[in-house]
């Protein structure tokens, strides 16, 4: 026991200072790398589909369908005016839902005099829904651009709602302390490994000659 304990007071501060640190940077490092993995596999490969947009060729899959609106229902379109924007009403929103498999409680819709519109954007692709408010003909059409464009979508954030955003949130916050926390390592290794502020330089320097010079 005594012979551990001189050993372990030998040991100058600043090594258990960086075995501290390395304990705790590889901590962060691999909890954000685990967090983050899908995020980041998903939004390389989508920054590859949006590089090449214009060499993916998307085939829209459009579907529509027609409906009357119950005449009890009709008129309860009758209250606002034209250039007004509001949610349906609720019993008309509960028929929309039953009919067509769509919840259009909170969308906002125009009405004019003739007809409610209402859009119905969503990742990789789009949808709307008219009502006509004379003769109570509904259309409802969906279409489908195809799962690469969802995808692409999702990587903007395009339609995709707060949770979506929320998650994007996080997930650049979990990258960010991903690239630090290795940033940090690779000050704690740096000595062992001469390339490594090299191959660093050259990772940050490459993309801002690029955009300096190479982009008009």
């Amino acid at each position: 026991m005594l012979r551990t304990q001189t050993a372990s007071a030998r040991i100058p501060a600043s090594t258990n200072r960086r075995a501290w640190w390395l304990r705790q940077l590889r901590q962060w490092h691999w909890i954000s790398a685990a967090v983050s993995l899908l995020g980041m596999l998903m939004f390389a490969a989508t920054g590859i589909t949006l590089n090449h947009a214009a060499q993916i060729e998307a085939k829209p899959a459009v579907e529509r369908k027609d409906h009357v609106l119950p005449g009890g229902l009709l008129s309860k379109l009758d209250t606002p005016g034209s250039g007004t924007r509001m949610v349906l009403p609720s019993p008309v929103a509960v028929w929309v839902a039953q009919e067509f498999g769509i919840d259009v409680a909170d969308r906002a819709g125009d009405w004019s005099e003739d007809e409610v519109y209402i859009s119905l954007p969503r990742p990789g692709g789009d949808a709307w829904l008219s009502i006509d408010r004379e003769t109570g003909d509904v259309q409802y059409e969906v279409t489908d651009r195809g799962w690469i464009s969802y995808l692409n979508d999702l990587h903007k954030g395009r339609n995709t709602g707060s949770a979506w955003s929320l998650f994007i949130d996080a997930f650049a916050l979990s990258c960010v302390i991903f690239a630090l926390t290795g940033l940090a390592l690779l000050q704690l290794y740096a000595m062992n490994r001469p390339m490594t502020w090299p191959l660093v330089g050259a990772g940050c320097v490459l993309p801002i000659l690029i955009a300096f010079f190479l982009i008009h």
